[in-house]
């Protein structure tokens, strides 16, 4: 668990310390001009290019017969002109993020943006085909430009108790622009001899409204001003994902988040075929999936604040993985099932029970894509340095077209060999389970942090108070009392950041926790008496932690209380600050206090045993933790901390 890069400023330039409670919720932000001004420029911008590409779609399928390119082959042409930028552009496009002042890269994209629907405006009316597929491509660069600077913006104007909100807002307002973008397109063209017309005058419209509430995006510097741009996309796209594989845990996310892309890629594409042929739907019914999908997403964003507690919960990514898999294979069951009928509209497929059990594995699946990727990206935009955070998204950028275009290949080969689309949802929802098995096991920080938010809500109702004061950034030593085994796991749950634990040796020994524990990469520490050679190396691997700007985790009573009083504070805590002071290190110590745990299951409340009663304290018991504001290690002796925690205690 240990991470080097977990040090790295990632909200350096936000308002990093902000009142605990400086909003309700996530919402609020859109009454704030650090954020709404953004929110609504990226919202009509996605908005435009679904707009654009749904209704040039159709027009070119229904209403004009162009010989090169049949209706069949539009679709799919359309949406690779769209994508090919992400690959070409998108590393350049990081670069300029970095170099640039956000929002004038902001305002820059978005006059580019008027001038490609201008374009398209003509090209609307004439029905002129090659210009509007080459608005198509410009409309992808356009998109590509906008993708870093959308996620690089946002760790530089929101605290870490926001990411995550912010995060599910652009989330949720992306796929609702998504939605509306579509639906938009679709009935203006349609509109009988005015169409075109129509469509053409709502592109320009709302490029001019995109530029205009981006004069409102507050200033954001460059993060990287003296930057050399690298022109040759090739090879900064090699050196992107170097930068992005220097940080093991970034580089696995960003794969994390690619492979979210390919497993929705696969259902969107298919949901025309899946519609007609299984579930025996017309297109209003097609048009009914792509909703349901998209709220099932935007619900999904949304509830990872309230999920997280208003921190980056990475916990929730296993549980989004799971749901995925789980709901996609029910997917194939629920349509597999289904008899053969007669084409239907909208109102008889809904009139049937059996496909509100389709509709509700679509909605629920993309519910937990959306926990899925939420904090994956707040993860990226953390521990990411910001002098190449832009260029790190930009590779994610490329990472998702790539697998994008693996996702159309994989499924046009099973369709080819003879696979059913529910047979293609089952295969993707079984090697979903498998990719996100791979993932959890090389980083196993997804993995514990998904233990220690389970065990927060479900064993325990876990009320944390005073955890603005663990420090979001740089390194720290954090002071608790120890009452049961699973203090630990209720400390991970609590800070929104990865720490290092010093642990006694004897804890390893217990089946289940001792595997966490190694796991977790906690430090083992014998008494000095018993293994002078353990518990100096202990102490130096303790330092190690410290010197890569990581927290460490203490209980300084030398072991679990058999009494549920606070015991005596050992002197290791003076031995570590005088070694990270040998290392020109000023470290804080935050004092900390797990309260009601004295008791429970996992306490040695039985005649000095723990795990002996399961049911002793029944379900949901209530227990917290208070911690206190940190001190600085001048000050600090085993007796004043004793004396901050019992505080703490009784506090």
């Amino acid at each position: 668990m240990t991470t080097p890069s977990s040090s790295a400023p990632g909200v350096a330039a936000a308002p990093a310390h902000a009142p605990h409670d400086a909003h309700p919720n996530q919402f609020a932000l859109l009454r704030q001009r650090r954020f709404a001004p953004f929110f609504w420029t990226l919202f009509s911008g996605a908005a435009n290019d679904n707009l654009f590409k749904f209704a040039f779609t159709v027009m070119v399928t229904y209403q004009l017969s162009v010989g090169w390119l049949p209706p069949a082959m539009a679709g799919l042409v359309i949406g690779a002109l769209f994508i090919l930028p992400f690959l070409l552009f998108s590393a350049t496009s990081g670069q300029l993020t970095d170099k640039i002042e956000k929002t004038r890269m902001i305002r820059f994209v978005k006059n580019l943006e008027i001038g490609i629907m201008l374009l398209a405006a003509w090209g609307f009316m004439s029905a002129n085909v090659p210009v509007l597929l080459g608005c198509t491509f410009l409309m992808g660069l356009h998109s590509t430009l906008f993708g870093p600077v959308k996620f690089a913006y946002l760790p530089q104007v929101l605290s870490e108790r926001e990411l995550t909100g912010g995060n599910g807002m652009v989330e949720m307002g992306t796929f609702v622009a998504i939605l509306m973008g579509n639906v938009v397109g679709g009935l203006l063209v349609a509109v009988p001899q005015v169409g075109p017309t129509y469509v053409a005058v709502a592109c320009v419209a709302l490029a001019l409204a995109g530029r205009l509430v981006a004069q409102g995006v507050p200033p954001a510097p460059a993060t990287d001003p003296g930057l050399v741009i690298n022109w040759n996309p090739v090879t900064e796209t090699w050196r992107n994902l170097k930068l992005a594989h220097g940080n093991i845990v970034v580089f696995r996310s960003l794969l994390g988040i690619s492979w979210m892309w390919f497993f929705g890629a696969v259902f969107l594409s298919q949901f025309p075929s899946f519609a007609k042929e299984v579930l025996h739907g017309n297109e209003q019914v097609a048009s009914l999936l792509l909703v349901v999908f998209s709220i099932g997403i935007g619900t999904g964003s949304l509830l990872c604040e309230v999920l997280s507690r208003r921190h980056v919960e990475i916990g929730l990514v296993p549980l989004g993985a799971i749901g995925m898999s789980v709901f996609a294979i029910d997917l194939y069951f629920a349509s597999s099932s289904l008899p053969p009928a007669e084409v239907m509209g909208l109102g008889a497929f809904v009139a049937q029970p059996q496909h509100w059990r389709v509709m509700a594995d679509l909605a629920l699946l993309s519910l937990f894509a959306g926990l899925y990727s939420v904090p994956m990206y707040a993860l990226i935009q953390m521990r990411s340095q910001p002098t190449h955070r832009a260029r790190i998204i930009a590779a994610n950028n490329i990472l998702n077209a790539l697998f994008m275009i693996a996702s159309s290949i994989i499924a046009g080969a099973m369709l080819a060999a003879g696979f059913s689309v529910p047979q293609i949802f089952l295969f993707t929802g079984l090697a979903n389970a498998v990719v996100a098995f791979y993932i959890f096991l090389v980083v196993p920080e997804y993995l514990l942090r998904f233990v220690a938010w389970m065990s927060s809500r479900f064993i325990y109702r876990f009320k944390v108070q005073g955890d603005q004061h663990i420090p979001s950034t740089g390194a720290a030593v954090l002071v608790c009392n120890h009452v049961s085994f699973i203090d630990a796991v209720l400390l991970m749950a609590a800070s929104p950041r990865p720490m290092v634990f010093l642990m006694d040796h004897r804890i390893f020994r217990q089946p289940v926790l001792g595997w966490l524990f190694r796991l977790a990469k906690a430090i083992p520490i014998a008494p000095q008496k018993e293994d002078p050679q353990a518990y100096e190396a202990a102490f130096e691997r303790a330092a190690e932690v410290l010197r890569a700007g990581d927290l460490l985790a203490i209980f300084p009573e030398g072991g679990i209380t058999k009494d549920g009083t606070l015991q005596p504070f050992k002197g290791g805590i003076v031995k570590i600050l005088d070694r990270a002071r040998a290392d020109g290190l000023d470290v804080p110590v935050v004092p900390m206090a797990l309260t009601n745990l004295w008791g429970s299951y996992f306490s040695r409340i039985e005649q000095g045993t723990a795990m002996v009663r399961p049911f002793r304290r029944g379900f949901l018991n209530r227990v917290g933790l208070n911690v206190g504001a940190p001190m600085s290690a001048a000050e600090v002796t085993p007796e004043l901390l004793f004396a901050r925690v019992d505080g703490l205690l009784k506090g």
